[in-house]
């Protein structure tokens, strides 16, 4: 018998207008242009503000096994790795698992504390999650952003569900989820509404050939 794989997940907050971060991002602004103060503050604040009202949400982003995500959700610094950067989280980040970062630039794993290990992978989407997979055993990986990456795997139709966190405000400019994104059909399977976000679970129902 095959053992049980876990499933591959999305999770990432965008503003009502699907925007995971505005325009103009630097390493001061990580979110950019996004109607405040460019932390990231006004389009996580239902983490931020209110995370007693959110703590299952919150909690749930960082039980996978293994993740996934994008050099720019990792950080700012763009070429050769010609600086130290061991992203935005600080001495100790939250994911306790293997997090493999997709980049065109060749790094050596970057153990932190906490059980943490950044792996960074040059061979493309499909290369980091049977990576992460392997990583995961029968547990789940998250892709966790940006919104680039993520249409990456909607439309290679490599994902199982899709978890939005909707911000009630909108960013009018920037990376889109669903950007380049073939359609596709979703099935809500859960919902919540809180004061600052809107929290949506829907499973991918329609998958590109050769899932």
């Amino acid at each position: 018998m095959n053992a049980r794989k876990g499933s591959v997940l999305c999770n990432i907050t965008v503003s009502l207008d699907g925007y995971a971060a505005g325009p103009n991002q630097t390493e001061e602004r990580p979110f950019g242009d996004d109607g405040d103060d460019g932390t990231g503050r006004l389009l996580h604040a239902w983490m931020f503000d209110t995370p007693e009202e959110n703590r299952a949400e919150a909690e749930a982003m960082t039980q996978a096994r293994a993740f996934i995500m994008g050099r720019n959700m990792f950080g700012p610094v763009r070429g050769a790795w010609d600086r130290p950067w061991n992203g935005w989280w600080g001495d100790e980040p939250p994911f306790r698992a293997p997090v493999f970062v997709l980049t065109h630039h060749a790094r050596a794993p970057q153990p932190i504390a906490g059980g943490t290990t950044f792996h960074f992978v040059t061979d493309g989407i499909t290369s980091a999650l049977a990576r992460a997979r392997t990583a995961a055993g029968d547990g789940d990986v998250s892709i966790m952003g940006g919104a680039t990456t993520v249409n990456q795997y909607l439309a290679a139709g490599l994902v199982d569900e899709l978890r939005l966190h909707i911000a009630p405000f909108t960013m009018g400019a920037s990376t889109r989820l669903f950007d380049g994104v073939p359609p596709m059909r979703l099935e809500q399977s859960a919902v919540r509404s809180a004061r600052l976000a809107t929290h949506v679970t829907y499973r991918v129902l329609r998958r590109q050939p050769g899932r």
